[in-house]
Order: C-alpha cells, then structure tokens, then sequence
C-alpha cells in the first residue's frame, strides 16, 4: 500500500516525504513544478530513494484517475496549490481555480477509487484578523485574503465529505509559518523569482542576490512595529503530518489540527536571530504593508500534542541555521 503526495516536490510537501519514507511509507509523489523544480526530486533520491513520481496537475482528473487505476493507495496527503498572500489578491481566480478546484477533483477520484484517509494542508490565514492564540474550535475569519478564503472553502468541502461519508477521515492541518530546510542542506525552501515568504528572501539578501530585505510596514500595534508570527521548523512541520496520517489510521471523521510552536516572533527579531546564528547583517528598509497581511498570528498547540503526541522541537537559530545551510549550497 502506498501514500500519494500532491505537491510533493515544494518546499513542506518534500520535507514531509522525507519523514514518510523514513517512517517506512511508500510513496507517489505528484507535481507539476509549478512552484518547484525537477532536481527536488534528485535530490529526494540522495536522502530516500522510495517514491515513484508523476508530473501531474492535480486539477487534471484524467491524469489523476491514471495513477489511481494504477497503485493500489492507501491514502492521500495534499500540498498541491498556490500560497502567496499577496498575489492572491491581485489574482483571485488563479487562486480559487487551482486551490479549490484541484482538492475537489482529487476527493472525487479519492471517492470513486474507495481512498479514505485525507490528510489536507490548510493554513493560519483561515483564523484572519481572530485574537491570538488562534485555537482550532474558533469561528473561521478568512477574508482578509483570497488565499485564506480557497483554504477554508477546501476545508469546508472537505468536512461536508467526511459529514456524508462515516467510512472517510480527513485531518486539517492549519500551518503557521514554516522556514529552516533538512539538516543535509539537499532540500529546503527555493521559490522561482522573488521570495514571498520572509525566510527566503533573508536568505537572498544574506547571499547577496538581492540587495536588502524589505519590511512590510512597521506600523503594526506589536512592540516593534512590524508583524509576529509563528515560525515553526519544517521538518518538525513535516513530523506533523506523520503523526496526524497514523492518526487517521486509528479514528474516524474530521480532525483539525494546529501546528505552530505556539510563540510569536516579529520580522524584526526574525532577522536578529538569522544575524546571531550565522554571523551575517542583513540591510532591510521599511516599505508599506502588503495587502492581505494581519499584525499578529500564533497558534494555541495544545491540541495536536493532546491528541497527535507532536510538538515543535527545534527554536528559531536552529530554523535560521538550516534556512542559510541550504541556501548556501545553492
């Protein structure tokens, strides 16, 4: 029996596939290196040689239904879509088309071909402008950005499916913000173009292929002035996931799970820490918000270490350490 992953050759999906195969899983792996590239997969290979791999759109049923008929699988982990904040609000319908429809094409395949465990890779931006720390039970407030919005829609179809369905289990995995790469510095986060996410752009600036880092405003009610988030690493990340698929093979339904380290750190003591772990200063100026952006977001974690036995175990220097290991290999 085998596990697919969609998206598995991203940044989260790969991490979490190295885990899967260490824990003995076979996996197949799909993508269509949209926001990735092929020599993910070499590299795959260096650490764990037990995947077969498509280059599939997950809103290709055709396609999707070939691999179905083909392996017999046990259940499904979904990475595949679009993740970018802000251009999510400049371009709405890229973001419901891919990221709504691809999970409702790929439940219809899981339905038809009696696959019913679901693991779905939902975000924080579901919880928007909510008081911290965001717990797993509060009303969902995603419309400060359409990316939110596709997540919790993905959620709500999925749930409507577990409702209709006693024999299907889903677990809804709400991440924070994950950055740090595998410790072998052969995987790690490396977006096409212009970073959207924090970690890599440092990263950019500390190898100088970009010449600062920009601060989406400092304006923010947060003791600095610019935003707080939850960095969690992504290989504690990609343990999650682990613990929440041995979950589904034990429980039926839905399940939604945090995964955070449950403190927040400001863009400000972001960088810091990248200046303490690796001895390099990075110059930033201040620029104006992002549209879509909230002040504050961490996770209240209480419940995926209740229930999956998981919780976060590497900080912030071993996150920045990892991020520039990988980063430098490049």
């Amino acid at each position: 029996m085998k596990l697919l992953v969609t998206g598995g050759t991203g940044y989260i999906g790969s991490h979490t596939c190295v885990s899967l195969m260490e824990q003995g899983y076979s996996l197949i792996i799909l993508d269509n290196f949209s926001n990735s590239n092929p020599s993910v997969l070499e590299n795959l290979r260096k650490l764990k040689n037990d995947f077969i791999f498509y280059n599939v759109d997950v809103t290709d049923e055709e396609a999707l239904e070939n691999v179905f008929s083909i392996h017999d699988i046990e259940g499904v982990i979904h990475f595949a879509g679009y993740k970018a904040v802000g251009e999510s609000v400049t371009e709405p319908l890229k973001y419901y088309l891919n990221n709504v429809v691809s999970t409702m094409i790929l439940l219809k395949v899981c339905k038809k071909y009696n696959v019913n465990k679901f693991v779905f890779s939902s975000s924080a931006t579901v919880y928007g402008e909510n008081k911290v720390p965001f717990k797993e039970d509060m009303r969902l407030l995603p419309t400060t950005n359409p990316y939110g919005e596709s997540k919790a829609m993905s959620e709500r179809i999925l749930m409507d499916v577990a409702n209709a369905d006693p024999n299907f289990s889903v677990a809804i995995l709400r991440y924070f913000n994950p950055v740090g790469a595998h410790e072998s510095g052969l995987i790690g986060e490396n977006p096409k173009g212009i970073p959207n996410n924090l970690m890599p752009y440092i990263t950019k600036v500390a190898k100088k292929e970009l010449e600062k880092l920009k601060v989406f405003g400092i304006d923010y009610p947060t003791p600095d002035g610019t935003g707080i988030r939850d960095y969690i690493h992504v290989m504690d990340l990609a343990e999650g996931h682990v613990a929440a698929y041995k979950h589904l093979t034990k429980v039926k339904g839905v399940h939604v799970y945090n995964l955070g380290t449950g403190k927040g750190t400001s863009v400000l003591e972001l960088v810091k820490a990248f200046e303490e772990a690796n001895g390099i200063k990075i110059p930033y100026e201040i620029v104006e918000r992002r549209p879509g952006d909230i002040a504050v977001c961490f996770a209240d974690v209480l419940k995926a270490e209740r229930e999956l036995g998981w919780k976060a175990k590497k900080n912030i220097i071993d996150m920045c350490r990892d991020a520039w290991r990988f980063e430098k290999s490049l």
